[in-house]
């Protein structure tokens, strides 16, 4: 972790920022920072190990990155791409790179905060459809979940990569 173990929300970063979205982007600080520590260090055949029926690190990272990409694109008031779609029916797929998965996961945390910052002028109240049968939420709706959705997938990445790891 970055600044020895002092949490991104703790570091008074990013004090220019709304709180809500101050919030979704340090948790996708954390999110990095936790990942790369215990998640960086599998090699290859251990990110897509599944020890015990869990889901491998590869697809927790694949689909942290891009469900970060579908809720935004939510957030932002337009509907999934049939290239989302096709991406989301790949999240599981066997045989990913450590560079691979790595680099996907990076460069969605970036994109990601960038797509954040872009919606700080927009009515956290503004309203939003989820889906094809479009279930209601907001613009704030959906940014907490996006902190909170990611932060549950790290949290079984890391599981899953301890479990790996004592299984040498």
């Amino acid at each position: 972790m970055a600044e020895s173990n002092i949490e991104p929300w703790l570091r008074g970063t990013l004090a220019e920022i709304p709180a809500v979205h101050r919030g979704v982007l340090h948790a996708l600080e954390l999110a990095e920072e936790d990942i790369a520590k215990w998640c960086g260090p599998l090699t290859g055949s251990e990110i897509n190990e599944n020890p015990h029926g869990l889901p491998p690190v590869a697809f927790q990272l694949r689909h942290i990155a891009r469900s970060l990409d579908r809720l935004l694109t939510y957030a932002e008031g337009q509907q999934l791409s049939g290239e989302q779609i096709a991406a989301l029916k790949s999240e599981a797929d066997s045989g990913a790179t450590h560079q691979e998965v790595f680099e996907e996961f990076r460069q969605a945390i970036e994109v990601s905060a960038q797509r954040v910052r872009a919606l700080v002028a927009t009515d956290l109240g503004q309203p939003r459809g989820v889906g094809k049968k479009q279930l209601p939420t907001t613009v704030g709706g959906l940014l907490v979940h996006v902190a909170d959705h990611t932060q549950r997938h790290v949290g079984q990445a890391i599981t899953t990569a301890k479990v790996v790891v004592a299984g040498r």
